[in-house]
Parts: C-alpha cells; sequence; structure tokens
C-alpha cells in the first residue's frame, strides 16, 4: 500500500535514439512512452527473482547483459529447479524495431512477450496472478507504479508496459560496422570489407538490412534433434508449410551470443558456416537459398571467405551496448 497523500516523483519521458542507418521503429513508441520512472521500474522487474516461482529465476537470469542478453554457453536456457528449457535464449537489443518474438513468432507484441516464459513450466513456472499479488505485497513497487504511471495501482498491463520501457531503451546500433555505414573515421580492414561484400551476395538473402534480419521464418537446413522434435514456426501456426522454420536471427553482437541457432547446437561462427556448406539437410520445406542451380545444398564458401564472413561478423559488435550501466543489475 502506498501511503495517504502520496505524491509522485517527476517523471520525464525517455528519448529512444534511433541511429540514422537504422530502419523504422515498429514498436508504438506513443502507445507506451519510456519515461525515467517506468524504465526504472522495468528494470527491477526484469532482475526480480520473484517473477518466477521459485524466487530465483528473473529475466535476467537467462539474459545477461555481458552477451546481448543471452544465457552464455548455456545449450538452451535454465529454468526454475534446474529445469533444461527446449530453446537456446535470444539475445535481447533492437527489440523495438523487431516483428515478432521468440524463435517461433509466438509472440507478436513486446508488451505480452513475457507472458510466455513467466507461464511456462521449464522456464519460470509462475501464474501472473502469482507475480501481481507478490508485488502489490512488496514495500517498493507499489509507489514505484505509481511514480511510473501517475496514479495508484499495480496491474498486470503495467507491469508488461515498464517491462517493455526498459527492453526498447536496448539499442544496439554503435558497432564499428555501424560507424562505417555512417560515414564516421572508422575504416573496416582489408578482410573485414572482403567479409561485408562476400556477406552481402552470400548471406543478406536472409539477413538483411542493417540489422542483418528479414524478420521471416526459414528452415535452414538443421538436422531434427531427437531429443526436441522441435517444429518451429509450425508449433504456432500449425502450417505444414512452417514445419521446421525459425526466425531470422538479427546477427548485431553475433561474436559474442553464443552457442548458435534456435537449440544451442552450434559452439562457434566456424561451426555456423561449415553448417552452410556442408552440413544443410533437405526436407520439404528448406529454404529455397539453400538449393543451388546444379542440385547441391548449401552455401558455397571457400575457407578463406570464412575468415574473411567473420572478420567482417566481428564489426557488428557494440561494446558501447554491452557495457552501458543503464542496462546492468548493479
Amino acid at each position: 500500500m502506498v501511503d495517504e497523500g502520496y505524491t509522485p516523483l517527476p517523471n520525464p519521458e525517455l528519448n529512444v535514439v534511433i541511429p540514422c542507418n537504422f530502419p523504422d521503429l515498429t514498436y508504438d513508441v506513443a502507445q507506451n512512452p519510456p519515461t525515467e520512472k517506468g524504465f526504472e521500474l522495468g528494470k527491477k522487474l526484469f532482475f526480480d527473482g520473484r517473477l518466477a516461482s521459485d524466487g530465483v529465476v528473473s529475466c535476467g537470469f537467462c539474459h545477461i547483459q555481458d552477451f546481448s542478453f543471452t544465457h552464455h554457453t548455456h545449450i538452451t536456457s535454465h529454468g526454475v529447479d534446474g529445469q533444461i528449457g527446449d530453446r537456446n535464449a535470444m539475445p535481447l537489443h533492437n527489440l523495438a524495431f523487431a516483428t515478432d518474438f521468440n524463435w517461433d513468432g509466438a509472440a507478436t507484441f513486446l508488451d505480452s512477450q513475457p507472458i510466455i516464459p513467466i507461464t511456462a513450466e521449464k522456464e519460470m513456472n509462475e501464474t501472473i496472478s502469482n507475480v501481481i499479488a507478490k508485488l502489490k505485497a512488496d514495500e517498493a513497487y507499489p509507489s514505484m507504479f505509481w511514480d511510473a504511471f501517475g496514479t495508484e495501482g499495480v496491474t498486470t498491463e503495467r507491469m508488461f508496459k515498464a517491462l517493455s520501457q526498459f527492453m526498447i531503451m536496448m539499442v544496439a546500433g554503435n558497432s564499428k560496422y555501424d560507424k562505417w555505414q555512417r560515414g564516421e573515421t572508422v575504416t573496416l580492414t582489408e578482410d573485414e570489407n572482403a567479409g561485408r561484400i562476400l556477406f552481402d551476395s552470400k548471406c543478406a538473402s536472409c539477413h538483411s538490412g542493417s540489422l542483418q534480419t528479414d524478420n521471416s521464418f526459414r528452415n535452414n537446413g538443421l538436422t531434427l534433434d531427437p531429443e526436441f522434435m522441435d517444429m518451429g514456426r509450425e508449433v504456432v501456426t500449425g502450417l505444414p508449410a512452417d514445419k521446421r522454420k525459425f526466425k531470422v536471427p538479427s546477427l548485431r553482437n553475433i561474436e559474442i551470443t553464443f552457442p548458435y541457432m534456435h537449440d544451442g547446437r552450434i559452439s562457434s561462427l566456424e561451426g555456423v558456416l561449415d553448417h552452410y556448406t556442408s552440413g544443410v539437410e533437405d526436407s520439404p520445406t528448406l529454404d529455397d537459398n539453400l538449393r543451388q542451380p546444379d542440385g547441391s545444398l548449401g552455401i558455397l564458401i571457400t575457407p578463406q571467405e570464412k575468415l574473411q564472413l567473420i572478420a567482417f561478423l566481428k564489426t557488428l559488435t557494440d561494446n558501447d551496448f554491452l557495457q552501458d550501466d543503464r542496462f546492468s543489475e548493479f
């Protein structure tokens, strides 16, 4: 409860900085403009284990800033009571520019996305009603909600809006590549530039644009893991045409977000490129970009080109974002 006569603290709006080489926002900031107090509330919620049934597994438990908010080195995410999840935790950055969320696109609106991990048995395994009850009983949260939204009330809608206010501020757009693209005083090395040219010709049909994703869902030729038998997008749509398709991820900060793929099966960038040159498995929904005119599968990349591609991919690391104190727990 908030003391009678409580006066909310000043709450100025925050500016979502859009780098000039980025696309337009997809998140409607006007319906949930980030504010100083909304951001602070969202940050506290993000790192609060009480959103889970065990009081330990917060959002930040599986999304660690040093590794672009992934669950570093974990093949799939770990949940309450040591349970092992079914998918690799996706990085959290540039979410305000995304059209769908999760590997299968199960969430189409950022405000509602946290419902999935909070209620998933293998993740946070909690009910929304229990979370709200815990927040209402807390000494700090009621006044923080009031400060953030201008009136009294700890509600589900406000909780999700606060989390979104925290997450939409996570813009990773100051990598070496960004600076080069904006014409700043940065020069790509010979290998980095060669890798950029190779990337545009061999990878950008899916990993397109400034964020290196077309936001589509594709089957990239991974074999089915018998442990998970994950059918990807088909689980959401029910369409056989979506079988084994997963979201094309942005490649921002890809150097430090290993392991890779939806199930974390590949531990290195070298391994990823090896998959595309010699590991693609045929299936009815395999992406056409992985079918060559001669009937072979995959992408032709020489060993030297792999080194150049990796050199380019490393230019997508934004160390300013990874070290931004605004997003750190402490």
